[in-house]
């Protein structure tokens, strides 16, 4: 069974990720064999959504726990009944020595993969203070990456694969709402107001590449913001804009929901 490939990639940045769901949905429609892909990033989830508009196809995502950036995916047949079983996701615990050679999470992500790592096999990772870190990983890749030992810069890392279950997750940020009058619906008041930072903190930010929006990588402090947008700061969560209204003075009330 063939499915409107040309529509389901029109308009997107980077369609790669998208022609291999294309693939894997029709070899699922074509043979009644669910399947699970990869972890995908955010910017491939929100083009996965467009998958969720085909009656034939029932898409189901889960990357650990629900508020996780990066999923995977099942997919199958709307239908077809399908028993309860678990999602196919394992632990890792990475320790290491980081008290004077502070890793970013982008650190830990590489040395995984210059281990052997499939960057699809691994879905969350997070920072464990000074001592290393923990991520969601495929069962492909925890047995793989189990035992190993790696290295960031000049520390030692060792890999441990764990159980789901056993994984200490940061702690969970209930969605809020926020208001602010600003002058601009400039990225950086906007991301000051709603990430609660200094602006000269959002600019360092961008300068580092750690802020995105729509889970792209933007380097302009000035770009106006419209309703709909989403700015991402590592480690921080999410801010939406929900609303922009001009005030009688000539300034914005911005409405936002921080996650």
């Amino acid at each position: 069974m063939s499915l409107p490939r040309e529509t389901l990639i029109e308009g997107l940045a980077e369609p790669e990720a998208m022609h291999r769901m294309i693939e894997q949905a029709e070899e699922v429609l074509r043979t009644w064999q669910p399947s699970w892909s990869g972890f995908l990033s955010g910017p491939e989830l929100e083009d996965s959504r467009r998958l969720e508009s085909l009656t034939e196809l029932r898409v189901v995502r889960d990357g650990g726990r629900p508020d996780t950036e990066r999923c995977r995916l099942q997919l199958s047949r709307s239908d077809q009944e399908l028993p309860p079983e678990p999602t196919p996701i394992s632990g890792l615990r990475l320790e290491g020595n980081f008290l004077f050679d502070r890793a970013e999470p982008q650190d830990m992500r590489q040395a995984l993969i210059d281990l052997g790592a499939k960057a699809d096999g691994l879905g969350d990772l997070w920072l464990r203070g000074d001592r290393g870190a923990q991520a969601v990983c495929t069962p492909e890749a925890a047995l793989h990456l189990n035992g190993l030992t790696g290295q960031v810069r000049d520390v030692m890392l060792t890999v441990e694969a764990v159980s789901i279950d056993d994984l200490q997750w940061p702690a969970q940020r209930l969605p809020k709402r926020l208001t602010s009058v600003e002058a601009s619906c400039r990225l950086d008041a906007i991301a000051s107001a709603g990430f609660g930072l200094s602006r000269s903190k959002v600019i360092r930010q961008i300068k580092d590449g750690k802020l995105r929006l729509n889970w792209h990588p933007v380097r302009q402090a000035s770009r106006e913001l419209k309703v709909g947008d989403r700015l991402q700061l590592q480690d921080r969560g999410s801010v939406e804009v929900l609303n922009l209204e001009i005030t009688k003075r000539d300034r914005w009330r911005v409405e936002m929901l921080r996650r």
